[in-house]
């Protein structure tokens, strides 16, 4: 009886851990825009104030990941909700992305070159 407790316990943690999973992904321009449209998730833009005035992606928000209250503004999304992150070339998210990862974020989606690709692939962007 205390084998099929003790398996029982096992099984149940594996499965927990299994469930709470992480996924991260590194996605091409198209997807990036394809998976926003299908799930309404975060939007985060990761480079200057100034390099976002220029030209973002439409309904992100602005978290420079070099400000120092980045961790802080990273607090308050929501860790079980999509965060798509972006920032000019890939250089930046990548950073975001660990600092996301370590904060226990469920799914975050990278944008693959950041939005020089986007720019490259003709996608829309908003000044």
């Amino acid at each position: 009886m205390k084998k099929l407790f003790y398996l029982f316990c096992i099984a149940t943690t594996l499965i927990s851990c299994y469930a709470q999973e992480k996924k991260i992904e590194l996605v091409a321009p198209s997807v990036f825009a394809q998976k926003m449209e299908e799930d309404s998730g975060q939007v985060i833009d990761v480079r200057t104030p100034k390099e976002y005035k220029g030209g973002h992606i439409d309904g992100a928000v602005n978290l420079h990941v070099y400000d120092k209250n980045f961790d802080a503004r990273l607090d308050s999304l929501d860790k079980n909700k999509t965060v798509y992150v972006y920032c000019k070339a890939g250089g930046r998210s990548a950073e975001a992305v660990e600092s996301m990862k370590t904060k226990g974020f469920i799914h975050i989606v990278e944008l693959d070159g950041g939005m020089d690709a986007w720019k490259e692939a003709g996608k829309p962007v908003k000044q």
